[in-house]
C-alpha cells in the first residue's frame, strides 16, 4: 500500500489560489498515475485531475484551465495549483493513485485524510 499525505488547503476568498500538495511513500512513485479527487458534503468523490507516470495531464470540466495538476518524482509528490477559485470548488480534497481502463480512471489505493479546501467572501 502507499501512503498518500494531503496538505495545502485553506481558507481563501474567491477568485484567489491555493497550491494543494501530496506525499506519496511506500512505493516507487514514478510508476504511478495519480489523481487528485474532491468531495463536497453530501455529494460524491469526484476526480478533478489525472497526471500519467509519462506528464500527460487530463482535468475535468469544471476546472479546466484554472487547475493545474502536476508531480516531483524525485520528492514522491503531485501538486494540484487552483487559481480563480470558485465557491463551488469547496470540498475535500484528495489524491490518490489511479489507473485507467478504456478511458475511466479508478482509484487503486486507500484514502488519505484528505485537506479541507473551503473558498468563502
Amino acid at each position: 500500500q502507499v501512503q498518500l499525505v494531503e496538505s495545502g488547503g485553506g481558507l481563501v476568498q474567491p477568485g484567489g489560489s491555493l497550491r494543494l500538495s501530496c506525499a506519496a511513500s511506500g512505493t516507487i512513485f514514478s510508476l504511478y498515475h495519480m489523481g487528485w479527487y474532491r468531495q463536497a458534503p453530501g455529494k460524491q468523490r469526484d476526480l478533478v485531475a489525472t497526471i500519467t507516470n509519462g506528464d500527460s495531464t487530463n482535468y475535468a470540466d469544471s476546472v479546466k484551465g484554472r487547475f493545474t495538476i502536476s508531480r516531483d518524482n524525485a520528492k514522491n509528490s503531485v501538486y494540484l495549483q487552483m487559481n480563480s477559485l470558485k465557491p463551488e470548488d469547496t470540498a475535500v480534497y484528495y489524491c490518490n493513485t489511479v489507473r485507467e481502463r478504456r478511458g475511466t480512471y479508478f482509484p487503486t489505493n486507500d484514502w488519505g485524510q484528505g485537506t479541507q479546501v473551503t473558498v468563502s467572501s
